[in-house]
């Protein structure tokens, strides 16, 4: 059933294309040129994102921020092994997924741990490429609440799914 579903949508939006006489191509080459534009732009955000995450995990700079703040993390109910996953899920998403792959690799798919994990990458957001997109797209530069808002509700996010976690 749901192999059919792109070609049922794709023959639907051809007939009514085709019934309210819509230049449908034009449209296409009008946004494909928009969507051109908006890569270049928010290129430099995207590049310097990427950079900064290399730069902080090659250096070791998010493996002594997670032995500092493990007590941190510990009272809060996150594990020690996710603390390092915790500080670089806001900044990178394939940083973060290449961490819970090690969790899992290490702990095993069923552990607390790793359940946790998959509970953290689930239910938080890669904040700050997030913001570089939306803030490069949009030419807004006031970004005095969102980030910080942004930061405390990913980490109440992987507060309460450890806690979930460890109670379901």
């Amino acid at each position: 059933m749901t192999d059919y579903i792109l070609p049922v949508l794709f023959l639907i939006l051809f007939l009514i294309v085709t019934f309210k006489n819509i230049p449908a191509y034009d449209y296409f080459t009008e946004g494909a040129k928009g969507a051109i534009n908006l890569g270049i732009g928010i290129f430099p955000y995207i590049a310097a994102i990427m950079i900064a995450v290399n730069l902080l995990r090659l250096s070791g700079v998010t493996d002594c921020l997670a032995v500092i703040l493990s007590p941190v993390f510990n009272f809060l109910g996150i594990p020690t092994e996710l603390a390092e996953l915790t500080l670089l899920r806001p900044f990178s998403g394939s940083g973060s997924l290449a961490l819970l792959n090690e969790i899992m690799t290490k702990h095993g798919p069923d552990s607390y741990a790793s359940r946790a994990a998959c509970v953290i990458m689930g239910s938080s957001e890669t904040v700050f490429y997030v913001a570089g997109v939306y803030f490069a797209s949009s030419k807004a530069r006031k970004l005095r609440f969102a980030v910080p808002v942004a930061l405390v509700s990913s980490l109440i996010s992987v507060v309460a799914g450890c806690f979930l976690v460890r109670f379901l």
